[in-house]
């Protein structure tokens, strides 16, 4: 009796333990104490070294996400191998022109530019690369830079929702329940086009002073010009082939993960690069954004430590409780809690965390057998139970948007903003955020309330 009292001692000093651990990650990064790859690290680092788990078991619970790091490795490598072409600047640059002089315009061009682009590579990527074209061609067309950025930090994270590639927490999720391509655009992606229609409504209040100026001086913008036209041009070759296969892939007699078909591209623009000598090869793995690959690891690791300890599996029985086979409900709650959260939690720990959760809720209310728990689990999961995941999905995307640390575009925006001499505040953030993220959270709601549930 001693013994397993010492035992269930142990395990709750474990998953008291684990939970502080993982709350202090993520306060230390909301509050910006730290780096967010830095307090992940020294977060997983500490469940080691208190033997919450192994080393071997922390590697395990890495190896478990292998296909969302597989997809994020990929698409870094594709499109930074191509960013000798100048491609996306050439491209940011015609849309300004495009506005004419009208702020009206160029509102509207920013969400033709990133909605396309975002909706298959990562948000935050796309900020990445896009984000800096803004701050020099608002200058000289003489409006503030800052409410752009906003803009297309808000269009990046909602038109994530447009493809199960779009955002990293749409593909966690989606690869947890094992949707394909082809049912995510068939079932999710009007929800995604409506997110996107949202911002596009708000843009007369909420960006009203860029809306009504008629801007000056456009024969003074920079005019890129695209470099290397027939590496270009084989590079839409091999964008073409990965787009194509991340929609049949999954309907092949072998199937190809998303995963697999990003590596493979990205492994085809090495190529690309070193044969025609645009770029090194070093040159390009060095570039690759180490730091969030490394962070995304680490948060498996936690979130691991969660799910060994016990604390997944007793929330889960909590939500059992509160509310037993009442999907309808748990939909929208999900959705809403989910979407508070992750306005000031970023959203791929979030999901990682509740993924399991919700799991373990389903099979403890008897809507799902025990199989979908295991990691290997490919069949296909009941579809009563679906429109919890898929409330998630919409919640962790679209509350991204609510403040300056929902969503990692957000942090890149807001650095790329304090390099060209102006910060952008928690509070201006805010301004712009709270309409957006209430709005886009009631008519996803509607959406899932309407096509799922009703």
């Amino acid at each position: 009796m001693e013994l397993n009292i010492r035992g269930i001692t142990m395990e709750n000093w474990q998953a008291v333990v684990s939970v502080i651990t993982f709350v202090a990650v993520i306060f230390a990064i909301m509050v910006e104490w730290l780096d967010l790859t830095v307090a992940a690290l020294l977060g997983a680092l500490f469940l080691v070294f208190t033997n919450i788990m192994s080393l071997g078991e922390a590697v395990g619970y890495i190896g478990k996400s292998h296909s969302t790091l597989g997809l994020f490795f990929g698409v870094m490598v594709l499109v930074r191998s191509f960013e000798p072409t100048n491609i996306f600047s050439y491209i940011a640059t015609q849309i300004v022109i495009l506005a004419q002089g009208s702020g009206r315009k160029l509102l509207l061009g920013i969400v033709l530019l990133v909605t396309p682009i975002c909706a298959f590579l990562p948000n935050a990527t796309t900020v990445m690369l896009l984000a800096p074209l803004i701050p020099p061609m608002a200058e000289e067309i003489g409006v503030n830079f800052v409410p752009l950025l906003i803009l297309m930090v808000f269009v990046a994270n909602s038109s994530g929702l447009l493809t199960l590639v779009g955002d990293p927490a749409t593909f966690i999720v989606g690869d947890a329940v094992n949707i394909s391509f082809i049912d995510y655009l068939t079932q999710l992606s009007l929800g995604g086009a409506i997110a996107v229609i949202t911002v596009v409504i708000t843009l007369p209040i909420l960006f009203r002073k860029i809306w009504r100026t008629n801007l000056e001086n456009l024969a003074e913008l920079p005019h890129p010009q695209i470099n290397h036209p027939r590496v270009l041009m084989l590079g839409a070759v091999i964008v073409a082939f990965v787009l194509i296969f991340f929609i049949i892939g999954d309907y092949l007699p072998i199937p190809i993960s998303p995963a697999a078909v990003a590596l493979l591209g990205a492994t085809l623009a090495l190529l690309l690069a070193h044969k025609t000598r645009i770029d090194s090869v070093h040159n390009i793995l060095r570039d690759v954004d180490w730091g969030t690959l490394i962070f995304f690891m680490s948060i498996f690791v936690l979130i691991g430590g969660l799910d060994k300890t016990g604390v997944i599996n007793s929330l889960s029985g909590i939500l059992s409780i509160i509310l037993g086979k009442n999907i309808l409900f748990a939909s929208l709650l999900v959705l809403f809690v989910v979407g508070a959260l992750s306005s000031v939690i970023p959203n791929i720990p979030l999901v990682v965390a509740m993924v399991p959760m919700i799991k373990q809720y389903i099979v403890n209310v008897g809507l799902a057998p025990e199989a979908v728990l295991a990691t290997d689990f490919q069949g296909k999961f009941p579809p009563e139970v679906l429109p919890l995941f898929y409330a998630m999905m919409f919640g962790a995307t679209l509350g991204g948007n609510g403040t300056l640390v929902g969503a990692s575009s957000n942090i890149v925006a807001a650095g790329i903003a304090e390099q060209h001499g102006k910060r952008i505040s928690f509070k201006t953030f805010l301004h712009y955020g709270i309409p957006i993220t209430i709005l886009q959270l009631i008519t996803a709601a509607l959406y899932v309330l309407v096509r799922f549930l009703l």
